[in-house]
């Protein structure tokens, strides 16, 4: 058992981003990767050592990752379901839907987060979900892990010409769905972006927030499949349907799939997660995942 866990363990947090960005919610991600670790402490004995140990449990968590979408419908964000809307005053329409949830940093392997935020981002899990789960796990171990074609193939059961031929079709139904690749800012400006954006929500500053915000941003919150794009559109919605008073929101900082995120309670209750995409132009993207669920999740207290 010693030999197992220290075999084995290392891979623990690498194996739950790539669960993660598989199936799109951290939740399932943990689930399959407890199932990856009991599955192969099963079989350790049996292992010959014909791949690397980090390999084989990529093998195991993929496959139970597949496993899972089968049981499974994709995960959405709101401008998955539509397009936005154009009146700011429009009554927010609530959707039935599994939607894609934030992972917090905590939980990943830092250096990773350094070296590979970019590859966590929402706007990419997002469009991910639009592959299926074949080409969705043959994209993520070549195209963003960048592994090789024939160690893909090892850990998909498959041949190199298999995989390569995956990954053309993933790559070209992505064309039709691109992610938002614009590079984000530097880690180190984040955190003041961040403050700004906090301290503009909890004193109710719309004008605040106008200036944080790209013109072209856009404001997705689940569990409404209602979202909105454009400054024009997104500020006049925030101000009159979201900021209410000063003193209404509390939030505190945090950081979600290498982004500035922020734990949200309204009134004193639990909200959710905001996850901020940040460029050198300002704010593009407010990702608002309305589950108090998310709070507890983050490791901050369920009222503040």
């Amino acid at each position: 058992m010693a030999d197992f866990a220290t075999a084995t363990e290392p891979y623990r947090r690498e194996l739950l981003a790539h669960c993660y960005r598989i199936l799109g919610s951290v939740d399932d991600a943990e689930d399959v990767v407890q199932e990856t670790y009991l599955r192969a402490w099963r079989s350790f004995e049996s292992f010959e050592g014909r791949s690397s140990v980090r390999n084989w449990l990529y093998r195991i968590a993929t496959n139970a990752c597949l496993s899972a979408l089968s049981h499974r419908s994709r995960r959405f964000l709101p401008s998955g379901l539509g397009g936005p809307a154009d009146d700011p005053l429009t009554p927010l329409a609530a959707a039935e839907a599994q939607w894609l949830h934030p992972v917090p940093d905590s939980m990943l392997d830092p250096a990773a987060i350094v070296t590979a935020r970019d590859s966590l981002r929402i706007a990419l899990i997002a469009a991910l979900q639009e592959l299926p789960g074949r080409q969705r796990a043959v994209f993520i171990l070549r195209d963003v892990l960048s592994w090789p074609a024939s160690d893909v193939a090892q850990v998909m059961g498959t041949s190199t010409a298999a995989v390569k031929s995956t990954l053309q079709r993933a790559r070209a139904r992505l064309e039709h769905a691109p992610p938002d690749v614009e590079r984000t800012v530097e880690p180190g400006d984040l955190s003041a972006v961040l403050a700004q954006y906090i301290a503009a929500v909890e004193e109710a500053d719309g004008a605040a927030l106008e200036q944080l915000l790209r013109v072209d941003a856009r404001v997705e919150a689940t569990p409404w499949r209602t979202w909105f794009s454009g400054r024009a559109t997104c500020v006049p919605y925030l101000v009159q349907q979201v900021l209410g008073s000063p003193g209404d929101w509390r939030l505190l900082p945090t950081s979600a799939n290498g982004q500035p995120a922020a734990v949200g309670y309204h009134r004193g209750r639990p909200y959710g997660i905001l996850v901020l995409t940040v460029t050198s132009t300002g704010i593009a993207t407010i990702n608002a995942f309305g589950d108090p669920a998310l709070v507890k999740r983050f490791g901050f207290p369920a009222h503040v």
